[in-house]
């Protein structure tokens, strides 16, 4: 999750809000990828996660990340995260350790920078001996065994959490996921590509299911991570239907964020907990906590950061729903949605392949993946199917782009992995099992061993 936003200004009206998001729009020649990826972190002795303090925790990775220039963020005395060239390391709730890596040009750089930062890890791990699990759902930990982080937000949301999902602390303690960001050149592109997003995050989702553990069990789901999702705070979670009316645009997504209850307002290195209050009623200074508070770009910014729908707008499009992995299959997710939504032609035939869908068999692929994947069904196919047309789509569309690294080699490679999943109609999800049934006799202490991120 993100650290405090910054500069802006004053809100003057909603047209300021408005403006925000429209203000990320940009050509073509200066389209970006962004790709964030999170790990479990734990100890090699024991498997056990990290705590914040000690010689082998999590405060002891940041401070030794910094030996290769990261700058650390702080949050009083605590160490929450660093930051260098447009880059981020940051902490989930539970010590998840998230690179959010620089805007790149192309996937090549931005699976250069992943490389690089898998190899730091390795290093301060190496000297702290800890581990880095690449899985969407801690596969053994107890939530009582999971330590909570230094960082006000969290606080905030442990709190408020309960009382509107029944799966906000395994969300917040117990999850891992890979996401990318995309720029879009104007309003009707960010409708068409996030559209798109929306409509295929569910075969994305299956695409990269990899979450079948629970303490120490099969949870009867291949994507367990998504499961949680539908019951965290529907509110703020979902598939967004209102996207696909007609004259969708910025100003429709505006009026759904001012509506989404807030966490927090950050003013002088503190949290304002305003949970549940809208930001709506913050502008009209309908807060009791906040009369004193003239709302500033930055907490929008930040309010922004907490919306948490399958695929979101901020000042770029992000794409959401995808589990946390090993390394081999982190430079996949940037590849898979490059390919459909930085090509036009690819991004039309997408288009294409989902504007007659209705919001009823949407939510209904979305209720059925976490525990069906490719075997969902859908109309006369399965999800399989559209999982290999979804990738011919991207395949293309990399293609066209023509994005070559130093060997000649275009981004397209980078989808292999899942190819191979397609290939074998099986998810990562389903091979764990398969282990865990065979192989590992019921013993997850060996995905530790096989799996570890470094």
């Amino acid at each position: 999750m993100s650290i405090p936003q910054a500069g802006g200004g004053p809100i003057s009206s909603r047209a300021d809000l408005v403006a925000y998001i429209a203000g990320g729009a940009k050509p073509r020649a200066q389209w970006r990828i962004g790709t964030e990826h999170e790990k479990f972190v734990y100890s090699m002795r024991d498997h056990k996660p990290l705590p914040y303090d000690g010689v082998s925790s999590i405060r002891a990775l940041l401070e030794g990340m910094a030996r290769f220039g990261w700058k650390p963020v702080l949050e009083g005395d605590n160490i929450i995260g660093l930051s260098q060239n447009g880059a981020s390391l940051s902490l989930e709730p539970g010590g998840q350790f998230e690179l959010s890596g620089a805007p790149m040009q192309n996937v090549h750089q931005t699976c250069v920078e992943t490389r690089v930062h898998r190899n730091q890890v390795r290093e301060v791990c190496a000297d702290i001996g800890a581990g880095c699990l690449g899985i969407g759902y801690a596969p053994t930990w107890a939530l009582a065994e999971v330590p909570a982080m230094p960082k006000g937000r969290y606080s905030i949301m442990r709190n408020y959490m309960p009382k509107v999902g029944g799966y906000g602390l395994e969300m917040m303690f117990r999850t891992c996921t890979v996401q990318s960001n995309f720029d879009f050149s104007s309003e009707r592109d960010m409708a068409q590509k996030l559209r798109v997003a929306l409509a295929l995050q569910p075969v994305a989702t299956a695409l990269f299911a990899n979450s079948p553990f629970r303490e120490g069990k099969p949870n009867g789901f291949l994507s367990y991570r998504s499961q949680i999702w539908t019951d965290v705070d529907n509110q703020r979670a979902g598939m967004l239907p209102f996207a696909f009316e007609s004259g969708f645009g910025f100003e429709r997504y505006v009026d759904y964020a001012l509506d989404v209850p807030m966490y927090f307002v950050y003013r002088n290195g503190r949290y304002i907990d305003v949970a549940g209050k809208s930001f709506r009623d913050f502008l009209a200074r309908r807060i009791p906590e906040l009369k004193a508070v003239e709302p500033q770009i930055s907490d929008w910014a930040d309010h922004l950061t907490t919306l948490f729908p399958e695929a979101r707008i901020k000042t770029y499009l992000e794409v959401r729903g995808a589990d946390g992995g090993t390394w081999r299959r982190i430079c996949g997710l940037p590849a898979l949605w490059a390919g459909i939504l930085y090509d036009q032609t690819a991004l039309d035939a997408a288009w294409d392949m989902v504007k007659d869908w209705t919001a009823e068999e949407r939510e209904a692929m979305r209720a059925s993946v976490p525990s069906l994947a490719f075997q969902t069904p859908f109309r006369d196919t399965t999800v399989l199917e559209l999982a290999r047309r979804m990738l011919e789509i991207a395949s293309h569309g990399l293609r066209a782009r023509a994005m070559l690294d130093s060997e000649g080699s275009s981004e397209e490679g980078f989808l292999q992995p899942l190819r191979e999943l397609t290939e074998r109609g099986q998810t990562r999800a389903e091979e764990l099992l398969s282990l865990y049934h065979g192989e590992w006799a019921g013993d997850l202490s060996r995905l530790f061993e096989a799996y570890n991120f470094l």
